[in-house]
């Protein structure tokens, strides 16, 4: 029987490093994909055997914790009206829910450096029928959920520093750095576009990005201070969610390139980009090499 609506499937698949001497031998990609509807295991070794193991959970748009032993994610509620926080093992266990505001869309969730906070997204609709970009911090069980309220936006990810890029919005959006408090809000990029989805190179020098400045999402590269912006893709169909390696040396991304979204790996310069996983979208790539 077909599914009626997308279920967001994540998959965790590692890939032996093309170095000739690389830092280490795996990394570990986690994704969202239509195709089952479970969180499911996916590895593979030196020799190009692969396992796959269910979890028979569901989430969207999954967060590696820093020592890669856990998820956060978002789980929709209410005929999707309701979005909600979850944490589990990355084995699937020990799920639990974390945000609970009804008619509120919490999204985008990102770890701290050290594990101890997340950050995510809150949209919702006012009572003037507005829609409200909000960014919000709590502790990693949950607890002390506090708004960030100066800020505005959303997708948020901590630099290795501890401060926050994320996009601000007022009908446009741009990217934006900030302390978690709200204060030093420095604005990064300065174009009319939509402008998203920011992810700290693992050594905290680089954002890469994606933007519709040029007529279709495409992703970008610039210094953490909003110099030498840089675009990597150029296609006339959207590229969208940059992720980094752990090494910092490549970046995978979710594409239309072949009409079906997929997931694609290119080096950080842009070069040699190919196609790794099919039916698939919202990669992100742990950051602790295996």
């Amino acid at each position: 029987m077909p599914l009626k609506t997308f279920l967001c499937t994540v998959l965790l698949i590692t890939f032996l490093s093309c170095d000739e001497t690389p830092k280490s031998a795996f990394y570990t990609i986690a994704y969202n994909s239509i195709e089952t509807g479970n969180v499911e295991i996916y590895q593979r070794n030196t020799e190009g055997k692969s396992t796959i193991k269910s979890t028979n959970e569901k989430g969207g748009y999954l967060a590696w914790s820093p020592n890669g032993k856990h998820f956060a994610f978002y789980h929709k509620y209410d005929e999707r009206k309701t979005w909600s926080i979850h944490t589990m093992n990355s084995d699937g266990t020990n799920r639990k829910r974390l945000t609970h505001e009804k008619n509120k869309w919490d999204n985008a969730p990102a770890w701290s450096p050290d594990g101890k906070k997340i950050v995510f997204s809150r949209a919702y609709k006012d009572t003037d029928k507005n829609w409200q970009k909000e960014l919000w911090i709590m502790n990693s069980d949950g607890s002390e959920q506090t708004q960030i309220t100066s800020l505005n936006g959303g997708g948020p990810y901590f630099t290795p520093d501890g401060r926050i890029v994320f996009h601000s919005e007022n009908k446009k959006s741009w990217i934006s750095i900030a302390d978690i408090d709200g204060n030093n809000l420095i604005r990064l990029t300065h174009n009319e576009a939509e402008e998203q989805h920011p992810e700290v190179s693992p050594d905290g020098k680089q954002i890469a990005f994606m933007s519709d400045r040029d007529g279709n999402h495409e992703i970008y590269v610039m210094n953490m201070d909003g110099s030498n912006q840089k675009r990597l893709t150029n296609n006339d169909v959207d590229d969208w969610y940059p992720s980094w390696s752990p090494d910092g040396s490549q970046l995978i991304f979710s594409s239309l390139r072949d009409g079906k979204k997929g997931i694609y790996i290119m080096n950080k310069d842009g070069t040699e980009v190919r196609k790794i996983i099919s039916n698939a979208t919202s990669p992100a790539w742990l950051k602790i090499a295996k």
